[in-house]
């Protein structure tokens, strides 16, 4: 779980990101997980956008996103989500 003071430090570096991922109408799936996850891998913080045809709630997708990345959820701000996962080989974050 990350601390409150962890979750700021993150959402600061995740202002300048664009989202790399959309989740439409099809809403989460195995293939966008397993793309995730591998995005997380080499980068450790993304952002996720929620487009507006998608039939899925924001909290909910961030759920599937996060349990299914095993990342956690640093931020979900208007029809966006910022995921954040350790990486194990390209470490560049340095958690306060």
């Amino acid at each position: 779980m990350l601390t409150g003071k962890q979750k700021r430090f993150l959402r600061s570096k995740a202002n300048q990101l664009k989202p790399i991922f959309q989740v439409g109408k099809t809403g989460v799936n195995d293939n966008m997980i397993e793309q995730i996850s591998e995005a997380l891998e080499k980068r450790e913080l993304i952002k996720v956008s929620i487009l507006q045809n998608c039939m899925e709630d924001k909290n909910t997708v961030a759920e599937k996103l996060s349990a299914g990345t095993e990342a956690e959820i640093a931020q979900i701000i208007g029809n966006n989500i910022v995921l954040y996962k350790e990486s194990q080989e390209n470490k560049h974050i340095q958690l306060p």
